[in-house]
């Protein structure tokens, strides 16, 4: 690892067989990493280091469910520590389907990086949305709102399995079916967008066969819908086909399997996308409850502000209990010339609740946002830097600043601009501070 860039994910292995080629792999791909050849020097740089998730070589290990993933995120606490396993097909495979060893998932090895990144964006944002929890429901107990604790669906998983219906795919229906998940089978790519807009599905298997840029265009789709987006996708392909496996993940697939590969293997890889993501769905529906607390601001569904100052405060001791990186960002709707007229004549305040919810979708799930004062709205985004919330702040200005919104019968529709500041909470008794910078550099941006 580069002196001076902080590792962002431990690699429990042995050797570097593996773990090596996987290391160079995540490091070029923004995951820097370290490596532990022994679980207590694991729980070293666990103790010392702002390492956001740990990836396990179970092959390396005598015993892969003797509690590792437990005294690992122990090492780690207070902060939440996703564990994922790099299994060998032989562990897969005599692996109880609900024994998962504590593992937030288990993939089949060696993991491709692209792959691995993937995965690893998603099980740390759930690790950063399950903490956001914990502080939102004291945020809300203290007034009088009390919280639903992320519930198990006990309901089978759901699975749609999409291609011809050839012998190899058939097979790993009925394998899936035996593990007591619910196949449901689509042919086309158009009866597949129909199954999954009608009913929810905790995993997809494409079936590339002699078309698997057919295959990848469906998970493309996937990616570019925001209520699917989070699907993972299991892409069974020939281990000739004209598409890398680097290819695959780059377009978005969860996992590569081929019809060499044991059905009841890859069966139980499909069973471990949807066991992490249906993990997922529950605390993304935990945190949405604050929109019908009746706490929130009645115009734009968002914090107000003495909640959010709250909220704030608690939010802050938690990044520095948990050595997490916490940023403010301020959006103050723009003093244009072009907007006097519809701004005397009331349309921009008519326009906020739209702006507000807008800002609302387009924010992190474990993000908070709040209206401070008629034109005003803050984020506060918990593990983000500075850099990274001035993207994301630049980036919600900018989907607002496409937004035509009604000026009155013949007038033209105008647009909305945002004055922009951002700062990095640096302690609980900076919250202040860190506020007052970014509004003085949203400030500095309407006098230049």
């Amino acid at each position: 690892m580069t002196a001076g860039v902080q590792a962002r994910v431990l690699i429990v292995a042995r050797d570097d067989s593996t773990a090596g080629p996987l290391a160079e792999g995540l490091d070029r791909l923004g995951w820097r990493t370290v490596t532990a050849r022994t679980e207590a020097a694991a729980r070293v740089a666990l103790a010392d280091l702002q390492v956001q998730a740990a990836i396990v070589d179970l092959s390396a290990l005598d015993d892969p469910a003797a509690g590792l993933a437990e005294r690992l995120r122990t090492a780690c606490a207070p902060r939440r520590l996703p564990v994922l396993a790099m299994g060998a097909p032989d562990v897969l495979r005599s692996a109880p389907l609900h024994d998962h060893g504590g593992f937030d998932l288990t993939l089949a090895g060696p993991l491709h990086p692209a792959q691995a990144a993937m995965r690893l964006e998603t099980l740390v944002r759930t690790a950063v949305a399950e903490e956001e929890l914990e502080i939102r429901v004291e945020t809300f107990a203290e007034r009088g709102h009390a919280f639903d604790a992320p519930a198990d669906d006990p309901a089978p998983f759901r699975i749609l399995a999409i291609g011809e219906p050839a012998p190899q795919f058939l097979a790993l229906s009925n394998a899936l079916a035996r593990h007591g998940a619910e196949v449901v089978g689509a042919f086309t790519a158009f009866t597949a967008f129909d199954y999954l807009h009608e009913r929810p599905f905790d995993a997809v298997v494409l079936w590339a066969a002699d078309n698997p840029h057919e295959a990848l265009s469906i998970a493309a789709g996937l990616r570019r819908n925001t209520r699917l987006y989070h699907t993972p996708a299991l892409l069974y392909m020939r281990a000739e086909s004209a598409v890398t496996t680097a290819e695959a993940y780059h377009r978005g697939i969860s996992d590569v399997a081929s019809p060499e590969t044991p059905e009841s293997e890859t069966a139980l890889r499909v069973v471990e996308l949807a066991r992490a993501y249906r993990r997922q769905k529950s605390v993304r529906a935990a945190l949405e409850q604050a929109r019908h607390s009746g706490l929130m601001d009645a115009a734009t569904g968002l914090f107000t502000r003495d909640l959010f100052a709250a909220h704030l405060m608690r939010l802050a001791r938690s990044a520095k209990a948990r050595n997490r990186p916490l940023s403010v960002c301020m959006l103050k709707v723009a003093e244009k010339a072009d907007l006097h007229a519809p701004r005397t004549g009331g349309w921009v305040a008519r326009a906020i609740p739209q702006i507000g919810s807008m800002i609302g979708r387009l924010v992190r799930v474990e993000d908070t946002a709040a209206r401070l004062a008629p034109e005003v709205f803050a984020l506060a985004l918990p593990s983000t830097s500075f850099h990274a919330a001035r993207a994301a702040g630049e980036r919600i200005a900018a989907v607002i600043g496409c937004t035509a919104f009604e000026a009155g019968s013949g007038a033209t529709p105008f647009v909305v601009e945002f004055d922009l500041g951002v700062a990095e909470v640096t302690s609980p008794d900076g919250v202040g501070y860190a506020l007052e910078q970014a509004a003085a550099m949203a400030q500095s941006r309407i006098a230049s």
